[in-house]
């Protein structure tokens, strides 16, 4: 048994409690947000309980179903034929299956082609290391061609990487690719899960597992500083106490390590605070009506600001159409500074432009989540800028979502890679044994 801290009770926090429990480890989570599950949290939606940030499973998520099995969630899985378009010309053009692809005015029978054939050997293939260091930009142009990109491509990553747009990395775009494309029912029909009742529904059975087991949660309880001693991990300050610990695993936004973590090596923070993130804000709509039959939608229209939206109940039924309009950005950005009514506003704008039938009397409500590290940027070369979990702390782990590299966020790399984390406590020191006084 080895007395452990874990920093975060998002998803991947929640799951390495899950687990540092469940192998009889005495475990507390420390979360400076009031309520658990961090990205995958719900919230009252005038009744309806709903996702901050809308989440999604596709089938290779094997470690999603694992943690889903464990908990006694193995039946909660629901499975929906989902479909996307594209947004361009005033009109939706259908895609993603073969089709799609022959029918649409969007390309030329050339770039058809050349861009169904990267896509089915990008969804075939096992690895991306080729790929490492290369821009997406430069992959994209040179499979499917210059203007396949500025067609389909250059607009999407223009609006959500703003002027880091050509220096993202293709292993992170490929492996995007291929989860997707690996989740269909057939050649013809993408196959898209969702957990009955919502994410949170995963978020609850974690807290009890957790305290099932003898874990403990302090809620509204920020970390403050990871406290050493002659080289290890003694604990925990947060929320104006100090938790003693032998193990201390950090799942927080990588921006935060070196304030909370003061006595790591120079060089180790350095290599923390050079990882970039950008921001996100989520403006999510209740509406009379759908917007379009599509689970999303990419835009690449002219004086449409954003990249796509999601039309959550087209892949979880809810009472009434619910539609996200997510705004990736540099927290620099002037429209980071927006009001809640300048977004809400605008994004109900561009969805009448999708659907001219929507009237202001068919917007229900609408809510607006804002998270400043949504989104690490991994450029090419990413992998290798990574630290390693373990930390040259002993005892103290370090990861957050860009762990999930070349993977994408999502529940299942956070499940994963806490199982990891969890299986290596205790491995690396020896627990720290109280002084003895004559």
């Amino acid at each position: 048994m080895v007395k452990t801290v874990i920093i975060g009770a998002g998803a991947m926090g929640l799951a390495a409690a899950h687990y540092a429990a469940g192998l009889g480890h005495e475990v507390d989570v420390v979360e400076a947000d009031a309520v658990a599950g961090g990205m995958a949290a719900h919230f009252d939606f005038d009744g309806l309980s709903i996702e901050r940030f809308y989440h999604f499973v596709c089938k290779p998520d094997l470690p999603t179903f694992r943690l889903l099995e464990e908990l006694g969630l193995g039946g909660a899985m629901r499975w929906r034929p989902t479909s996307m378009a594209y947004f361009k010309g005033g009109r939706l053009h259908k895609w993603g299956d073969p089709l799609s692809l022959l029918a649409t005015g969007l390309l030329n029978p050339i770039e058809k082609l050349r861009y169904g054939v990267q896509m089915f050997l990008t969804s075939r293939r096992r690895s991306f290391d080729d790929l490492e260091n290369v821009s997406a930009k430069a992959w994209i142009e040179r499979g499917a061609g210059r203007s396949v990109y500025d067609k389909l491509w250059r607009r999407l990553m223009e609006l959500k990487f703003y002027q880091y747009a050509d220096d993202v990395s293709a292993a992170w775009i490929a492996t995007r690719v291929r989860r997707v494309g690996n989740s269909r029912k057939s050649l013809f029909q993408e196959e898209l899960g969702y957990i009955e009742g919502g994410s949170q529904t995963l978020v609850d059975a974690l807290v009890a597992s957790i305290e099932r087991q003898g874990g403990r949660i302090h809620l509204a309880t920020p970390a403050e500083r990871i406290e050493t001693a002659d080289g290890r991990v003694i604990g925990v300050a947060a929320g104006g106490r100090l938790f003693r610990a032998d193990a201390v695993i950090s799942t927080v936004p990588t921006p935060f390590v070196s304030r909370i973590a003061p006595d790591l090596p120079e060089a180790s923070k350095a290599a923390y605070d050079a990882i970039r993130n950008i921001g996100v804000i989520c403006v999510v709509h209740k509406l009379k009506q759908p917007v379009s039959p599509h689970f999303w939608v990419n835009i690449v229209e002219p004086g449409i600001d954003i990249p796509g939206v999601i039309e959550f109940s087209n892949l979880r039924p809810t009472p009434q159409p619910i539609v996200y309009v997510p705004y990736y950005m540099p927290t620099d950005n002037p429209k980071w500074s927006w009001t809640d009514a300048q977004l809400i506003e605008e994004s109900f704008g561009y969805l009448r432009r999708i659907n001219p039938d929507l009237t202001e009397a068919d917007r229900l409500s609408s809510k607006v989540g804002r998270l400043r590290h949504a989104q690490p940027l991994c450029e090419p070369g990413f992998a290798a800028r990574i630290p390693p979990i373990r930390t040259p702390i002993a005892g103290l782990q370090i990861a957050d979502t860009c762990f999930y590299y070349p993977e994408d966020r999502g529940v299942s790399e956070g499940a994963r890679l806490a199982r990891e984390m969890a299986l290596a406590i205790g491995t690396d020191h020896q627990p720290r044994r109280e002084p003895v006084y004559e």
